[in-house]
């Protein structure tokens, strides 16, 4: 790492919710509206964001740990903000206090971690995987 990222940082992400962010159930009296699978990888991606400045050129961050509560739909169209915020920082893993707003409401919230993890060493281990 550069530096260590510092407890407090807070990264920032705005999506445009579009049909392919809707539960693959919608339809037949189910409105569309944004799945978890997808909220999760906004609030996923709002975490690697707000960490890439203090990682050097061969890391990246990978997602090991999260612990979200989904607590209101928002219809596709709606603007969902999300937000991470460091909270610990220990070794190389670094844990968030994630939370994602739409245009109306608080609809998500929750604890994330992820691992810094060198390009190199985890292309390898992947490659062994592989056989």
């Amino acid at each position: 790492m550069k530096s260590r990222p510092k407890v407090g940082a807070v990264g920032e992400l705005a999506i445009l919710t579009e049909a392919k962010h809707a539960v693959e159930f919608a339809g037949n009296g189910m409105p569309a509206v944004v799945s978890t699978p997808h909220l999760v990888g906004f609030l996923e991606r709002t975490a690697r964001e707000t960490i890439a400045e203090f990682l050097d050129a061969d890391e990246r961050s990978v997602g090991i740990e999260i612990d979200l509560k989904h607590l209101a739909p928002t219809p596709i169209g709606q603007t969902i903000h999300c937000s991470a915020r460091v909270i610990f920082v220990e070794d190389k893993k670094v844990t968030f206090q994630i939370e994602a707003r739409d245009e109306r409401e608080l609809i998500a919230r929750g604890l994330h971690k992820r691992a810094i993890i060198r390009l190199e060493k985890f292309s390898k281990r992947v490659q062994e995987k592989l056989g």
